[in-house]
C-alpha cells in the first residue's frame, strides 16, 4: 500500500499539478493509500446554490435533476457542479482505514464528511435510484475517499441522520460569524444576517446572539418567512427585502437599525446579484461574510471599490477550529432551529422524504436572468 499526498493531489487525473477541487476528474478508485479512507456512502447533501441551479435549468424534473448529477459523478469522479463551482457534503460509514491516516477514524464509524464534494473522490453503484431528484438530501450507495488532510465528523447518536447533515453541511457559517462579531464586542456590534430563515442563516443569528451582538436582524424574502422566523425569537429584529435590489436591501437594513448600517453583514443567500446590496448594508469600518458560493466575489471587491465603501470583505470557507462541536451546542440551546431546519431540508426529521417545501420552479423568479440561466428568488446560502 502506497503512501497518498496528504492534500490528494495522487487523485487527480487532470489537468496535472492541480489540487483535487480544481481538477476536471479524479480518480474514485476504492482502492485506498495508507493514509486514506474508505466510507461507504449512505447520503449526499448537494449545497442549496448548486441544487437550485439544477432544479431552475431542468424546470423541477427530478428524473432529470437525478440525471445529470449522476452524469457528473460519472464523469468527474466526484460531485462538482461547474455552473455554480460547488458540490456539498455527505454522510457514511468507514470501510476501510489506511495505517497511516491521521483522522483518527475506525472502521464502522458513522460520520459527516466536512471537506466538500468538489474534492472528494466519490463513485455510486446504485444509480441514485432512490432519489427522486425534489431534495437537496440524496439516498445513494457508493464510495467516497478522503485524504490525511479531510476532515471528518462521528455522527451524534442522539440526532436523526437528516438533520446531522443538514446542520454539518453549514457548521462553517456560525462558527465564523461567532469569531467576527466577538472582534467587535467592545462596540456591541449591530449584525445583520441576509436569508436569516434559511440553515446557515438561522444558526449564524444564533451564533450572533451567542456572541453577545447588540442587535441582530434577521433579513427574509417575504411576510411568510417573517413570521416564521418572529416566531422562533432567534433574530431581536426582522425585515422582509430582497437582497438582489440594492438599494430596497439598504433602506431595509438602516431603517430596522434605527439609520445605520450593520456592523456585520452575514450573505446566506444562494443566488447572485446580492453583493452589492450587502455593501451598501454596511457601515463605515464593518466586515461583511459571503458564505455563498453564489457570491461573485469581483463583483463584491468592485463593487465595494466604485462604491468608495470601507469595508473588509471575508469569504467563509466552511472550516472554523470547532465549528462542528460549536453548531451542535447551538442547536442544543436553541430548539427552534430544529423546526426551521426540518422546514428548509425537504426531508423530515424523521428521515422520510419529501418535495421541496418552497417551490423553485421559476414561479418566484426575480426578474433578472444571470447569464447561467434564470434564478428563484434568494432563498439561502449553504456552499460546499
Amino acid at each position: 500500500m502506497s503512501t497518498g499526498s496528504p492534500v490528494g493531489s495522487h487523485r487527480v487525473v487532470s489537468p496535472a499539478g492541480v489540487l483535487p477541487q480544481a481538477a476536471d476528474e479524479l480518480d474514485d478508485n476504492p482502492d485506498i493509500a495508507e493514509n486514506e479512507v474508505r466510507v461507504r456512502v449512505e447520503r449526499l447533501n448537494l449545497d442549496a446554490a448548486s441544487y437550485r441551479q439544477l432544479h431552475t435549468a431542468h424546470r423541477g424534473d427530478g428524473a432529470a435533476i437525478r440525471a445529470e448529477v449522476l452524469e457528473l459523478i460519472e464523469r468527474r469522479g466526484k460531485m462538482h457542479n461547474p455552473r455554480t463551482g460547488s458540490g456539498g457534503m455527505l454522510i457514511g460509514t468507514v470501510d476501510a482505514v489506511g495505517e497511516r491516516s491521521p483522522l483518527g477514524l475506525k472502521s464502522g464509524q458513522k460520520i459527516a464528511t466536512l471537506v466538500s464534494l468538489t474534492l472528494t473522490p466519490l463513485r455510486i453503484d446504485d444509480g441514485l435510484e432512490r432519489w427522486d431528484g425534489l431534495s437537496e438530501q440524496v439516498p445513494a450507495s457508493g464510495h467516497a475517499v478522503l485524504f490525511a488532510r479531510s476532515i471528518a465528523a462521528v455522527l451524534p447518536e442522539h440526532l436523526p441522520e437528516p438533520l446531522a447533515l443538514a446542520v454539518f453541511d453549514v457548521c462553517g457559517a456560525p462558527a465564523l460569524v461567532r469569531r467576527v462579531v466577538a472582534r467587535r464586542a467592545h462596540a456591541r456590534a449591530a449584525v445583520a444576517v441576509l436569508g436569516a430563515a434559511g440553515k446557515s442563516g438561522s444558526l449564524s443569528l444564533a451564533a450572533a446572539r451567542d456572541a453577545r451582538a447588540a442587535t441582530v436582524l434577521g433579513v427574509v424574502r417575504d411576510e411568510a418567512e417573517a413570521e416564521r422566523l418572529k416566531a422562533t425569537g432567534l433574530a431581536d429584529r426582522v425585515a422582509v427585502a430582497d437582497a438582489t435590489e440594492p438599494l430596497a436591501l439598504a433602506e431595509a437594513v438602516t431603517d430596522a437599525l434605527d439609520g445605520r448600517g450593520a456592523d456585520v453583514t452575514v450573505v446566506c443567500v444562494d443566488v447572485p446579484g446580492c453583493e452589492h446590496g450587502a455593501v451598501l448594508s454596511t457601515a463605515a469600518g464593518g466586515t461583511i461574510v459571503f458564505f455563498s458560493m453564489a457570491t461573485s466575489f469581483s463583483a463584491a471587491a468592485l463593487g465595494a471599490e466604485g462604491l468608495a465603501a470601507d469595508v473588509e470583505m471575508l469569504i467563509g470557507n466552511g472550516y472554523v477550529p470547532g465549528h462542528a462541536d460549536y453548531a451542535l451546542q447551538l442547536l442544543s440551546a436553541n430548539p427552534a432551529l430544529i423546526e426551521l431546519f426540518e422546514d428548509r431540508t425537504a426531508v423530515p426529521i424523521d428521515g422520510s422524504q419529501a418535495s421541496p417545501r418552497v417551490p423553485i420552479d421559476g414561479s418566484q423568479a426575480s426578474p433578472r436572468v444571470p447569464i447561467n440561466g434564470p434564478q428563484a428568488s434568494p432563498r439561502e446560502g449553504e456552499a460546499r
